[in-house]
């Protein structure tokens, strides 16, 4: 009878992580994600296997695939949006709730660092069908470049870690954003010229048949964005006199 008190452990599918150990990890993830992220939004590097898939209200929609995943990238030139004022709502939870705005729980696990976060997305049975039910444990790490270049890095942790941080709940089903963030670079005049790059799981996330939808969102989401950061800093025109 007494080995039964082991019995819990071997059932177990989540991996006991040191504190030490995580941020080790996620930095190194991040890390790699931002180099992606940074790569993808270089538009000297010449097309690189991305296809531009149309032009919507100035936002150049590309794609790019490798095997069975889809990574999709957005371009828009906002002017009199400065990086700062973009990045301050380009965040998991902001761009969370673009994405559905029946996002039922959006909430920070674990500081790591002060520009380095665990975050848990929820959405519930009411949302729409990509987003149904599905649970998304990410990190999100920002980063300012030596140029002034502002990456904001999202991606899901490993099912096996997100497990440990946070055991899934209900019949939730735990979604994989592979590869997801932001790059913001500064222009002129109070501008930026703004890159969103998100790579999908399709087996677990995005089935093909949403993939002209899945454009229009990518046109969406910057948009929004776009209105929240100015609506954000209302004394902007203050700071330029």
């Amino acid at each position: 009878m007494s080995n039964l008190t082991c019995s819990p452990a071997p059932c177990s599918r989540s991996w006991s992580i040191s504190e030490d150990s995580l941020r080790r990890y996620v930095f190194y993830a991040s890390e790699n994600c931002i180099q992606e992220l940074l790569s993808a939004s270089d538009s000297q590097s010449g097309n690189d296997g991305w296809k531009i898939l149309g032009i919507n209200n100035g936002v150049e929609i590309s794609k790019r695939c490798s095997g069975s995943l889809h990574t999709f990238r957005s371009r828009w030139l906002l002017k009199s949006v400065s990086p700062e004022q973009f990045i301050t709502v380009a965040n998991a939870i902001d761009a969370a709730r673009q994405w559905d705005r029946d996002l039922v729980e959006a909430r920070y696990i674990k500081d790591l660092e002060d520009n380095l976060s665990i975050i848990r997305l929820r959405f519930g049975d009411n949302s729409k069908p990509l987003f149904r039910n599905r649970e998304f444990i990410v990190y999100e790490r920002r980063e300012t470049m030596d140029d002034g270049t502002l990456v904001v890095a999202v991606a899901s942790l490993p099912k096996e870690i997100a497990a440990g941080l946070h055991p899934k709940q209900n019949n939730a089903i735990r979604g994989l954003l592979l590869q997801s963030g932001w790059v913001v670079e500064k222009l002129d005049h109070h501008s930026c010229m703004v890159t969103y790059v998100v790579q999908l799981d399709p087996a677990g996330w995005l089935p093909k048949c949403f993939v002209n939808r899945f454009n229009t969102k990518l046109v969406m989401i910057i948009d929004n964005l776009k209105k929240q950061a100015v609506l954000s800093s209302p004394t902007n025109s203050d700071d330029s006199a």
